[in-house]
């Protein structure tokens, strides 16, 4: 069979998830757990293996074959000069992107069928999950910027659904809202762009918007980047939008690891990256794409230092490596902000369902400060967070370190070496937080363990699964005292579906590097999507030596961070509530674990002088002028009507006067004119 003829069928890969959620939303209780599960990760992996085969069927086109595959479903609509088909690109981006989406999915599915075990909504649970996947696949699928959009909105509306998922505790619906409104304000961006793209180009099409970018005046080229760029940095979480993120941890674990790892938050990057042609029109862009990306990554990792709740810690850090993404792209190494995505998917979604094993196994703890020493109890679970550690840390032979590497030197060789060393303070940074939170959960001393002996009892759990829903959020704020764990039983592992998941991923952080390296004729990663940028001026080392020092550079910055850690912590915590990193930051470790106020001044802003405003606007202005308006014209109209009206009264003898009125009137207007 043809290449282009299995390739026709990728529409299957979004489809197939898609089922699921159409079978599981009208049908899921009566199939009933853990069947629904079963079903919503049978599909996701067959899903997964559909993307294998376009891959396959990808890397068979013909020598000197155009590099992407347009398949045409149907025709969506046409409005004047705008004819919008649903279609599917297959192209070296996309192509790369659905691999780890569904691969990660599955794993991310595989997983929930145990956290979400007892949960009495646990197929729609898995039907929003497949809906999640599937709206993240049209997204990176689409032929044009609107079909992108269709899922770009489907991915909002499901965080809003798995985030809020617990709608019971206030601060998780909360949070579900706050992740909608705020990616909204991005949204408005894209859409903007989109009409800004139309207007001068007259399609939507990634094909042709890439063939006639040339046509675009430079101030227009800035602002559809710039647009683009706000949607991006309203899913992607980049300053000034980011504080949406770590309140998404009210949501189930299995949600953090998919928006984290494989799903929404990796949308900007990737619409950036699908629209690099307008991006390298505009060095402004690519300038704010930049500096956006560096000083997000380390304004996250100051934040990260002090986080107490072991699902902040990565979410800040998750924000924190989406800006070495931007950092990447805005230099123009888009192969290597991909390769970042890649490898970040592999050891975040560890860390993440990790740390779910972890709260399963201590009845709802989150609080590292009140745990250690957990690796004797949950093992395997701790070997694997053990080793997507290393690979965050930026440590070699793990993925992340030929993924961060490779983002640095890039940086280095474009000459921004203010960025570059942006770039080394806030890797050092991360090497420092993630092994503050390892050593503190998995090391030192047994802090749970006093609590648990004198009987604080909080309730059991049930089974291999997710433990009684609690009205309160479980997320610990900074400057909150660590509260005594309530265990009444021995931390445990998972369940095999729960384990297992995380030990697949580990594995991946460490031989997901073979993928990223960079020596000659070994670059597989980056020779895929070579032709999706070939239009792009290669970032080129300029000596062996030189690039080997700054990998050198690199590996030391990493080991210093965790060597400075593993001095503070490597024996635990001798009280819960002496922190070694508190005391040596003081003041400022308070604005670093508030993050710098942002989400305080937003809430005084939007509760204070915007809440006032539009407040008058809704009573004086709306109600005002212009329902004032509206009323006074329709009153004004009821008025002559009302007057009018007696004039047909019914009465012959009125209308025979005012005619004889009429013809009096008639007949002195013509003998006036007469004289």
């Amino acid at each position: 069979m043809k290449s282009t003829t299995v390739l026709d069928l990728i529409w299957l890969v979004p489809a197939l998830p898609a089922l699921g959620a159409v079978i599981l939303l009208p049908l899921g209780k009566r199939i009933g757990e853990p069947r629904a599960g079963w079903l919503a990760t049978a599909l996701m992996f067959a899903s997964f293996l559909v993307s294998i085969v376009m891959a396959v069927a990808f890397a068979g086109l013909p020598a000197g074959a155009e590099h992407r595959h347009t398949v045409a479903i149907f025709d969506w609509f046409a409005s004047g000069g705008l004819r919008v088909s649903m279609g599917f690109l297959a192209d070296p981006i996309s192509i790369t992107w659905i691999l780890f989406v569904t691969g990660i999915a599955t794993l991310i599915h595989l997983y929930s069928i145990g956290y979400m075990h007892g949960d009495p909504r646990f197929s729609r649970f898995f039907a929003y999950l497949n809906l999640f996947v599937a709206s993240m696949l049209v997204l990176v699928l689409g032929s044009s910027f609107l079909v992108t959009f269709l899922g770009w909105e489907g991915v909002g509306l499901c965080s809003y659904l798995l985030i809020s998922f617990w709608f019971e505790r206030n601060s998780a619906a909360v949070a579900g809202k706050k992740a909608f409104v705020t990616t909204r304000v991005g949204d408005f961006g894209f859409m903007l762009a989109m009409f800004l793209v139309f207007a001068h180009l007259g399609t939507l099409d990634y094909g042709a918007v890439s063939e006639g970018v040339g046509r675009l005046a430079g101030g227009t080229a800035t602002a559809i980047a710039l647009l683009i760029f706000l949607g991006a940095v309203g899913k992607s979480a980049q300053l000034p939008l980011h504080f949406w993120l770590p309140d998404a941890m009210e949501g189930p674990t299995p949600v953090s690891a998919l928006i984290h790892a494989a799903t929404m938050v990796t949308a900007g990057i990737f619409i950036v990256a699908r629209a690099h042609p307008i991006f390298e029109a505009s060095q402004v862009s690519q300038d704010v794409v930049m500096w956006v990306g560096a000083i997000t990554a380390l304004t996250a990792a100051t934040v990260a230092l002090v986080q107490n709740d072991i699902k902040r810690v990565l979410a800040y850090s998750t924000v924190s490596q989406l800006g070495y993404m931007f950092l990447a792209l805005g230099v123009g190494a888009y192969g290597a902000a991909i390769g970042l995505v890649v490898a970040h998917a592999f050891f975040k979604a560890a860390l993440f369902l990790g740390s779910g094993t972890v709260i399963h196994g201590t009845e709802e703890n989150q609080d590292i400060r009140t745990m250690g020493g957990l690796r004797r109890y949950l093992p395997l679970t701790g070997l694997g967070f053990t080793i997507a550690w290393l690979a965050i840390a930026g440590l070699p032979p793990f993925a992340g370190f030929w993924a961060k590497d490779e983002v640095l030197a890039k940086a280095f060789f474009h000459h921004d070496y203010a960025v570059w060393a942006i770039g080394l303070v806030s890797a050092l940074l991360t090497a420092f937080y993630m092994t503050r939170e390892t050593l503190l959960v998995w090391f030192g001393n047994e802090r749970f363990r006093a609590a648990a002996e004198a009987g604080d009892d909080h309730g059991a759990a049930h089974g291999d699964g997710h433990h009684e829903l609690s009205t309160e959020s479980p997320t610990v704020a900074y400057g909150t005292p660590p509260a005594a764990p309530s265990l009444t039983h021995d931390p445990h592992e998972g369940s095999g579906t729960m384990v297992a998941p995380v030990l697949v991923l580990a594995a991946l952080a460490v031989v997901g590097g073979v993928l990223l390296l960079p020596f000659h004729g070994l670059e597989v990663l980056s020779r895929f999507l070579e032709p999706a940028f070939e239009g792009v001026a290669p970032i080129e080392a300029t000596s062996f030596w030189l690039g080997f020092g700054l990998s050198v550079v690199a590996v030391a910055i990493a080991i210093v961070g965790v060597l400075v850690a593993r001095s503070m912590y490597r024996n635990g915590l001798e009280d819960p509530a002496d922190d070694p990193i508190d005391r040596r930051l003081g003041g400022l470790g308070r604005v670093f674990g508030n993050a710098y106020y942002v989400d305080v001044m937003l809430g005084r802003l939007v509760g204070g002088p915007l809440r006032r405003a539009a407040d008058w606007i809704a009573t004086a202005f709306d109600q005002g002028v212009v329902d004032g308006a509206v009323n006074g014209v329709a009153r004004g109209i009821g008025g002559i009507g009302g007057g009018l009206r007696r004039l047909q009264s019914g009465l012959v003898r009125q209308y025979a006067l005012l005619v004889l009125g009429g013809a009096v009137a008639l007949l002195v207007y013509v003998a006036v004119r007469s004289l």
